[in-house]
């Protein structure tokens, strides 16, 4: 195994608000450790429907001095929580199209049951509290605020 190998590093904490579209496959070789038997991968992706309404696309902004710290305590939180090695989660800010990714949270642990908590933890914080706002673009001319 070559050195630096992320079968080899030390755990790690990674957040990251960007505009660039999201590479899971470059995150997924990232995380992880030799200690780890589990890694989780959610993709939350841009759907062409909400609550019956046909969706065009998504625009995503965020106040990034703010939300950048926000996405890593919330990383910080779900480490202290729970038994895991690597978190990485990445949003997307800009505009999306159908299909597109989001949103990407991984988590590398000894077993799974604590990768996937961690990993419904870390989603369900930043739904809540990760100063994102999304513009969502209907068919047909209409869009809001959410």
């Amino acid at each position: 195994m070559a050195e630096g190998s992320p079968l080899e590093a030390a755990p790690t904490i990674r957040a990251h608000i960007t505009p660039e579209r999201i590479d899971v496959a470059a995150l997924l070789e990232t995380i992880g450790s030799s200690a780890d038997g589990a890694v989780t991968v959610f993709i939350g992706r841009v759907r062409d429907t909400n609550e019956g309404r046909s969706v065009a696309g998504l625009t995503y902004e965020a106040y990034e001095e703010m939300a950048q710290p926000v996405l890593q305590g919330i990383l910080e939180e779900a480490k202290r929580a729970h038994e895991v090695g690597d978190i990485v989660a990445v949003h997307r800010t800009g505009a999306l199209d159908l299909g597109d990714v989001a949103v990407a949270v991984l988590v590398s642990a000894p077993h799974r049951a604590a990768a996937y908590e961690a990993s419904r933890f870390v989603i369900e914080e930043i739904k809540a509290k990760l100063p994102i706002w999304k513009f969502e673009a209907y068919s047909g001319g209409t869009a809001v605020w959410q």
